[in-house]
């Protein structure tokens, strides 16, 4: 099956000086019915800077949305567990980031891997469903295949996001009962938290940034208000700024890791 435009999978490995017993490494979990088009800015800025990256591409995603109707978030978790493993293997330290439904794929990886994850990086994730569809998709997936998607929430001209443009909605029903159990997991959240969001967001509100914030166990937490960037953050005005934080928080906590380890 053919790919949308930019949804390939990345994964890079450096060698020499940063591959080692203290190298740093992040997974980066893209968003519903989006693709890795949406996060390969992210993705190759931290490449650049010497970090082990893998960013998968979602069972179902990036092809056609008829895809997304075999699939469900035991598919898309299972690839990004896979892909934490991966990273593991080659590093000390392994951080997460998501966008959107990303964010909530991050969440519950930190939930059930403790320590396995340094840190979460999240950009506008997403821990709800809105009550009135989210009632009526029991019944209503089994009559209407898809319905109206939302891609491209972005401020920047001349930007597009890569993804579907119709929601399968068996695919729906499922990022629902995904984003119940995250809900339910949130205290178990310990690691150190960046929280990212946009002032403006059409696709998430508001108040699920808030959830997060009031319900992880996280200590070490730190929230910036994206004042120029709606859903997609990371192909809009503040996607520099998004990079700089992360770099900041990677360095911040690896170093303090190493420290406290006495390596």
């Amino acid at each position: 099956m053919r790919l949308l435009p930019g949804a390939e999978p990345f994964f890079f490995s450096p060698a020499g000086d940063f591959d080692g017993p203290e190298a740093s490494g992040m997974l980066l979990c893209h968003g519903f019915t989006g693709t890795p088009q949406s996060l390969r800015p992210w993705a190759e800025h931290l490449a650049a800077r010497g970090v082990h990256v893998s960013l998968p591409l979602l069972p179902g995603h990036g092809t056609r949305w008829q895809d997304m109707q075999a699939t469900g978030w035991q598919d898309w978790y299972a690839t990004v567990d896979r892909e934490l493993a991966r990273l593991r293997e080659r590093c000390a330290h392994v951080f997460v980031g998501g966008l959107s439904m990303g964010g909530a794929l991050a969440l519950r990886l930190a939930a059930r891997h403790g320590n396995a994850v340094s840190g979460l990086v999240l950009v506008n994730p997403a821990i709800t469903f809105p009550r009135a569809q989210g009632l009526a998709l029991p019944v209503l997936r089994h009559l209407v295949p898809s319905t109206r998607g939302l891609i491209s929430d972005i401020a920047r001209p001349g930007v597009a996001e890569s993804g579907y443009d119709r929601v399968p909605l068996h695919a729906a029903h499922s990022l629902r009962a995904l984003l119940s159990l995250v809900r339910a997991e949130l205290p178990q959240v310990t690691q150190p938290l960046c929280l990212l969001r946009s002032r403006v967001d059409h696709v998430v509100p508001a108040s699920d940034a808030a959830r997060v914030r009031e319900s992880v166990s996280s200590v070490d937490m730190v929230e910036h208000v994206l004042e120029d960037s709606y859903h997609v953050a990371t192909l809009d005005h503040d996607a520099e700024r998004i990079f700089q934080m992360t770099d900041a928080f990677i360095t911040r906590l690896a170093t303090r890791k190493t420290a406290r380890d006495g390596t």
